[in-house]
């Protein structure tokens, strides 16, 4: 009987070793989708060929090779690894892990610290990276999927350098496929159409590709083959990469404020649909839509406010989905409204002046006088009512003495319907355009 512990024997495969670990890359050129760092003249590959790697922060979506490249850096500059997780991490653990990394610097080797979801430390425990990233006990590679501008403190922002990594285009989550097929030695199971929907569910995330394989290959049977209809019913669907709370509502919602604001009706439907298909808050998209009609369209068109407000009841109303009908409504209308941020920037100005100028007093002729002694000291005095004059208008000064006239509100002239027409028009002839190189 052979022995079961048998050096001879060939090494048996990892039991249970996921396939995106299994074939993570070895090598910074095998990464795919991130050629503007990892390329033959990509970021860093120049900074590894330059043999001076210094901090850095990986800033992008899950999924895009953030982990996978520290390793590899570490391996093509010869420093030792280590890895840590802020969610798992406090302060204890930081100590040791510094303390190691002096010991092995103190013997000549010095440290790559990868800290993954850096984001989640907080301050104080950012700080705690600063006399290590300065005295060289560490290069410091921190992986995040948020904002580093608003998550990372200042001042481990300038010691580090911050690289984007990109969604995965269709192109390189089909390479990554292509890779699987070849390590597992037979071809996905899915017709082209499924093999197209399988990419979309990945949504910019090699992981997510590789994982969505490997529940196909469990779920075939033998000469089984999967239409797009039948992929979705084994592996369900996996919902967009969207953090209500974080980077993809904001990207969203300013994406939609803005197609708005541009008289573009086409691009608002689309990101208010990413936004209910990602399962924002109908009642907050409701919020905006208000929001918008009262910043960017104001006076121009003072419907709109009734018309977002309305939607926004109707949907309180109605809830999903007949409710969600009524906010595209008035997506469309706001979209297709004149524009004019005369009332916002008149408002914004007049708040400006009111903190600057602090408690003046308003001019005398314009205060009720309802005792002898105000009277007397000239409250009141030279009051013209204005539905006695001449077409209702007087021609007072109403600002303070102390402070002159101002002009805070100074509307656009009327002209807003041949406005709109143009953007409306522009935006008719840039569909044709690209229907037309399409064909």
């Amino acid at each position: 009987m052979s022995d079961l512990f048998d050096r001879n024997e060939p090494p048996a495969p990892e039991v249970g070793k996921p396939l995106a670990d299994r074939l993570r890359p070895q090598r910074l050129d095998d990464v795919v989708g991130q050629e503007h760092l990892t390329g033959a003249d990509g970021t860093l590959t120049r900074v590894v060929r330059s043999g001076a790697l210094g901090s850095l922060v990986f800033w992008g979506p899950p999924g895009t090779g953030k982990t996978t490249v520290a390793r590899l850096l570490a391996g093509e500059t010869s420093l030792a690894f280590e890895q840590i997780s802020a969610i798992f991490s406090g302060v204890a653990d930081l100590k040791k892990v510094f303390e190691a990394a002096r010991l092995r610097r103190s013997q000549g080797r010095q440290t790559l610290l990868f800290v993954d979801e850096i984001h989640r430390f907080n301050r104080a425990q950012q700080d705690s990276f600063l006399p290590v990233m300065e005295d060289g006990t560490v290069v410091l590679v921190g992986a995040t999927t948020e904002n580093p501008s608003f998550e990372l403190n200042a001042a481990l922002l300038s010691r580090a350098r911050v690289l984007n990594f990109h969604p995965l285009e269709s192109d390189s989550l089909e390479r990554l496929l292509e890779r699987a097929e070849s390590a597992e030695g037979r071809p996905l199971p899915l017709d082209e159409e499924a093999r197209a929907v399988l990419l979309r569910m990945a949504d910019g995330d090699g992981r997510a590709a590789l994982t969505l394989a490997e529940e196909v290959w469990r779920a075939a049977g033998d000469g089984e083959v999967f239409d797009a209809e039948a992929l979705q019913r084994v592996v369900q669907r996996r919902a967009p990469v969207y953090d209500k709370g974080q980077d993809g509502h904001y990207n969203l919602i300013s994406a939609l404020h803005k197609s708005v604001r541009g008289s573009d009706p086409d691009a608002a439907l689309y990101y208010l649909a990413r936004m209910f298909d990602a399962g924002e808050d109908p009642l907050y998209i409701g919020r905006r839509l208000v929001r918008m009609a009262v910043e960017d369209i104001g006076l121009a068109d003072p419907q709109a406010l009734a018309v977002a407000n309305a939607a926004k009841d109707a949907y309180d109303y109605l809830g999903s989905p007949e409710g969600e009908l009524a906010l595209a409504q008035a997506c469309i209308y706001l979209a297709t409204a004149p524009k004019s941020n005369a009332a916002y920037t008149a408002f914004k100005a007049a708040m400006a002046a009111a903190k600057e100028h602090g408690s003046l007093l308003p001019p005398k002729h314009i205060l009720n006088a309802p005792t002898k002694l105000m009277k007397e000291t000239g409250y009141g005095g030279g009051y013209q009512y204005d539905h006695d004059m001449p077409e209702a208008f007087s021609g007072q000064d109403y600002f303070p003495e102390a402070m002159g006239r101002r002009i805070f509100y100074d509307p656009p002239e009327r002209g807003f319907e041949r406005e709109i027409r143009k953007r409306l028009d522009f935006w008719s002839k840039l569909r044709r355009e690209r229907s037309g190189r399409d064909e």
